[in-house]
């Protein structure tokens, strides 16, 4: 991720793909989520292969739909929040962005007019 400093050691995780599932890229916080998994080494692997049923289904329509996902988790006391979405280069789908993002344990909810 060398084109885009800001990102390099943004908080939350980062993982790029490409339309077929290869990941392109991450950032220092997904390789460091992702280090018992094989870390920066996941780097041209396929997201398909590291996830098992039903998430691995889930995936493969996501890439064939385009279409965005997003939900929250909780692993080991953490609250997470796991937005998926799809990225395009010149108006074309190109694949899928994941940014996960850790959550306090309280979270103020506002509701602003518009």
């Amino acid at each position: 991720m060398a084109d885009y400093q800001w990102v390099k050691e943004f908080k939350a995780s980062v993982i790029v793909c490409d339309a077929r599932g290869t990941i392109l890229e991450m950032n220092e916080a997904a390789v460091a989520a992702y280090a018992s998994d094989g870390g920066r080494q996941l780097i041209g692997s396929n997201v398909l292969a590291c996830h098992p049923e039903p998430s691995r289904t889930q995936l493969e329509q996501m890439l064939a739909t385009a279409q965005p996902n997003v939900y929250t988790i909780e692993k080991r006391g953490q609250k997470k929040l796991v937005y998926q979405a799809p990225w395009y280069a010149e108006g074309r789908y190109a694949g899928f962005v994941e940014m996960v993002l850790e959550l306090p344990a309280t979270l103020p909810h506002f509701v602003r007019g518009g």
